[in-house]
């Protein structure tokens, strides 16, 4: 990914002419030694150069009064800034990086939580540390999976309302940046830098409970989130979503993927099935509901959740087949860059979790 410099360096290269020129212009009257230019400057033919030169100083000092973005210097990969009043982190990631959410770059490369006025700051553009390698190790991403919620009642997989919201404050007030899964597979890619705290939200299923309950507070913090429908599921029912609801949830920001047409286990042939049976099978449960959310939501789907989390090499290779870029397990645990892209790893978290037992899936570096 590349950033390119802004164009607010340009009245600060007109600075370095005006010098240049007002110098030249400054000697030609008052100090040359050619006859040719003592009698122009008799005859008054470098006025209006000399004009020109004040009425471009008079308004450079009136630019000077606004607040503007003032690079001390640049660089080829930097931008040195001098923090002007009114400044924000988000303020100069939007001005030199084009994009306000890229604000914890310019922070986390400066060690800062916010740019104090007078501060002199440096503006990195680009990412500077893909694959989120440090000296000291390298960088993790939490992959979270919930499943049901309900507003009182807790049970293995179904987290009360007062608990969630708990756990998504607590991302918040503790510094992690919630992702898309396109940016955790271009980070996995080698192509990205990712937020040194970053996590990923993802459900499953279709439940109601993800419309009534976890999305009004997924829109309270501003996160970004996955869901994954196993189709058959989306029936609407007094439990489960229709199709009006996933269809506004996606409008707003929910990204909708895959969990296959019948929750099938892909990972386990019948007994009754041929191998060719089995494989037949496996295809029909990814595309046809990679077809049907095309249908209703006008997605096109790249990413699936196994369900119950298991799969295998065959199951696999019909994913690649299928154009999918990565699937998910309910494996616990973080992900590196070096993750295999068919086998990512997810913590479920479950209604009887405290929130110190949450804590203990959100490891970020290793």
């Amino acid at each position: 990914m590349k950033f390119y410099g802004d164009i607010r360096e340009c009245p600060f290269r007109c600075v370095s002419y005006l010098i240049i020129e007002g110098t030249l212009i400054f000697k030609k009257l008052f100090f040359s030694d050619n006859p040719m230019d003592r009698q122009e400057n008799c005859r008054g033919t470098q006025a209006p150069d000399f004009a020109l030169f004040l009425l471009l100083l008079v308004f450079l000092a009136g630019c000077g009064q606004k607040s503007m973005f003032i690079p001390i210097n640049s660089f080829p990969d930097v931008v040195a800034v001098k923090v002007q009043p009114g400044d924000t982190l988000p303020s100069l990631a939007e001005n030199y990086l084009h994009d306000s959410s890229l604000d914890w770059l310019i922070a986390e490369f400066n060690e800062v939580t916010e740019a104090g006025a007078g501060e002199e700051l440096l503006v990195p553009l680009g990412f500077y540390k893909k694959g989120n390698l440090t000296m000291t190790g390298y960088g993790m991403v939490p992959v979270l999976n919930y499943h049901n919620l309900d507003l009182t009642q807790s049970s293995k997989m179904m987290i009360p309302r007062e608990k969630f919201e708990e756990q998504m404050a607590y991302l918040r007030d503790n510094g992690y940046r919630v992702i898309s899964l396109d940016s955790f597979f271009d980070f996995l890619d080698f192509n990205r830098q990712l937020p040194s705290k970053s996590v990923v939200i993802t459900f499953d299923d279709g439940w109601r409970q993800v419309y009534d309950i976890a999305w009004p507070v997924l829109k309270k913090y501003g996160y970004k989130a996955t869901l994954f429908v196993y189709t058959d599921l989306i029936v609407g029912s007094s439990k489960t979503l229709n199709w009006d609801m996933v269809r506004e949830m996606a409008a707003g920001g929910l990204d909708i993927q895959c969990h296959t047409k019948t929750h099938r286990n892909l990972n386990k042939k019948k007994t009754d099935e041929s191998p060719e049976e089995y494989l037949a099978s496996v295809n029909y449960e990814v595309a046809e509901s990679a077809r049907i959310i095309k249908r209703e939501v006008g997605v096109d789907v790249k990413y699936l959740a196994y369900p119950y989390g298991e799969t295998n090499d065959q199951v696999i290779r019909v994913l690649q087949n299928n154009g999918f870029r990565g699937a998910f397990t309910t494996k616990r645990g973080s992900n590196p860059f070096f993750a295999d892209y068919y086998r990512i790893k997810r913590a479920m978290i479950f209604g009887g979790f405290s929130l110190e037992k949450f804590k203990k899936n959100l490891k970020t570096h290793n």
